[in-house]
């Protein structure tokens, strides 16, 4: 079912993480609704608008490292592409600023 994508320990963290997320988050709105705020970003959000803009910009910066891994690998003279693991920590560090700061 699951073969024609390249099903990697980095990449089963990296959903089983999303996953997480969505559980706590729903779990955390039932106990306490969210308010909007405003943060650095020019709108008013919530903590779901949050989640999922932080979801987007792990996703993005996931999808950046995969592609730049090549250029990274040869622009730094690494004897091979950089681990996935770092974009994961990226991803996550960034998902964790967006929700507190955003």
């Amino acid at each position: 079912m699951f073969e024609w994508m390249a099903w990697t320990l980095p990449v089963a963290v990296f959903f089983a993480c999303v996953g997480l997320m969505l559980i706590g988050m729903t779990y955390w709105e039932i106990k306490s609704p969210t308010v909007e705020r405003r943060g650095f970003l020019p709108i008013a959000t919530t903590r779901g608008d949050r989640l999922f803009i932080g979801l987007l910009t792990a996703a993005y910066i996931n999808l950046g490292f995969v592609g730049l891994a090549g250029k990274l690998a040869e622009w730094l003279a690494l004897d091979a592409e950089p681990s996935v693991w770092i974009s994961l920590v990226l991803s996550m560090l960034a998902l964790a600023w967006i929700m507190k700061k955003a």
